[in-house]
């Protein structure tokens, strides 16, 4: 685990930084923060909130202030950038004509929607439920591995993060989410991170001995329903060797493992192909998707099966009363379609090309960079420093500098920045970002 659990996922929103920040604001954006306080329960990560946004339009927030920020954060649901005109007119026209379908009946839309996912995704990857979370989306992947082996345990990995519900936070692997809960889910049996392969395996061949690992755990425990993973952790921008994910996929096969991957933030053209599991050799049993399936306005969520594990006639996997619902089916649609149309696979491609090398001359100038990396078009930039805490202080500095420059990303780890802008940006407010960053860190001597 990390040095500091609260840092392991997401920001600092609680550090003496914030509290500057907060005393620049204006007097009305700080009466309505104080509101949001009042009114809604806190909890880590969401309170306090940062500002208080009136609009977004593409890549760019404004909040109430009118200061514009252009948004490298956005949760991972923006591919299509904030307002996508063909996501709002899908939406509206949805609305006119079937604004809900209760669960006893199907729809046009959703038939339509569960088709061309089936289609896009490669292997035998054909059998769709429909969410309204990522989280929802993982409890029906774990209640069909369950089904489909007649096993309850599942093999996840430590410092994980697969959703925030209690049956989700059991498999993840975060210690913010989890501590002070009680018992979890039984049979959660974790792994150590993936990323930290060298930590626990030693620096000669630790991929190649983690994955001689997993197959041991799978065959000495004889009975996990589902190994459950992320093909790339997000959080930290860091994926594995090609040869990894196919010798686990072996073991899977060999043990009568499910394998399940969580692409809920990684989805859908950002990472240069449509699925990373097209990058990481090895095609899972059930692909869970969420994020910006809803085109960054419709909370939608898929588990995408193989055919074989429709197994379950008689049980009930999900039952969400918006399970089909028409008005995220066609903001959905909208969004495959942006993405075909417009090429945005490529374009991650293409941006994420740019970004590297935008990347490697800043770590070039800057000596606190200590690694940059990036999938597709999206980045993950290594703060370093005098031990955990030290490297984490200066992102903490280095995200509030460019907040006030106006650039907004998100900390994973505590200190790897990670830019994950649209898909749709224009390629001067790409640029900047980048220069921004640039900016940011001379300011502070970085």
């Amino acid at each position: 685990m990390k040095d500091d659990p609260a840092l392991s996922e997401g920001d600092v929103n609680r550090s003496p930084l914030r509290a500057a920040w907060r005393a620049g604001l204006s007097e009305e954006t700080i009466a309505l923060l104080d509101e949001d306080e009042r009114y809604f329960l806190h909890q880590s990560l969401s309170t306090p909130c940062l500002d208080v946004i009136e609009r977004a339009e593409g890549a760019t927030l404004i909040d109430i202030e009118g200061r514009r920020i252009l948004d490298f954060h956005g949760n991972s649901v923006h591919q299509l950038g904030h307002g996508h005109p063909r996501v709002v007119a899908a939406i509206k026209a949805e609305l006119d004509r079937l604004p809900f379908s209760p669960r006893r009946y199907t729809n046009r839309t959703a038939i339509e929607l569960a088709r061309r996912l089936a289609e896009l995704a490669p292997g035998d990857l054909g059998k769709v439920l429909f969410a309204p979370s990522g989280a929802a989306a993982i409890g029906m992947a774990l209640k069909l591995a369950r089904y489909a082996t007649g096993r309850h345990k599942t093999l996840s990995m430590w410092d994980a993060f697969h959703g925030a519900n209690l049956d989700t936070i059991s498999v993840g692997g975060e210690a913010l989410f989890r501590a002070n809960l009680g018992p979890m889910m039984p049979g959660s049996e974790h792994l150590p991170p993936l990323h930290l392969a060298e930590r626990f395996f030693g620096p000669d061949r630790p991929f190649e001995r983690f994955a001689d690992y997993i197959d041991y755990v799978l065959s000495v425990q004889g009975d996990v329903a589902t190994l459950i993973a992320e093909p790339m952790r997000w959080t930290t921008v860091e994926p594995p060797p090609p040869d990894f994910w196919p010798r686990v996929r072996e073991s899977c096969n060999r043990t009568g493992t499910l394998l399940i991957f969580d692409e809920i933030p990684s989805c859908l053209a950002r990472s240069g192909t449509m699925f990373v599991y097209e990058q990481a050799g090895a095609t899972p049993d059930i692909l869970v998707i969420g994020k910006g399936l809803g085109g960054g306005i419709m909370p939608m969520a898929a588990i995408i099966a193989d055919t074989r594990l429709d197994v379950a006639p008689q049980a009930a996997l999900g039952h969400y009363t918006h399970e089909k619902s028409p008005v995220g089916c066609a903001a959905a649609l909208a969004t495959l379609d942006v993405i075909a149309e417009e090429g945005l696979v490529q374009r991650a491609r293409d941006l994420g090309e740019e970004g590297l090398t935008r990347l490697a001359d800043l770590k070039a100038r800057h000596a606190v960079i200590r690694d940059v990396r990036g999938c597709g078009c999206y980045f993950g930039v290594e703060i370093g420093g005098d031990g955990q805490a030290a490297a984490n202080a200066l992102a903490d500095k280095l995200l509030y500098a460019c907040l006030e420059r106006g650039l907004s990303f998100k900390l994973g780890g505590g200190n790897i920045v990670t830019l994950c802008p649209p898909l749709t940006i224009a390629q001067e407010e790409f640029a900047s970002a980048f220069a921004t960053l640039d900016k940011s860190l001379s300011a502070l001597h970085l």
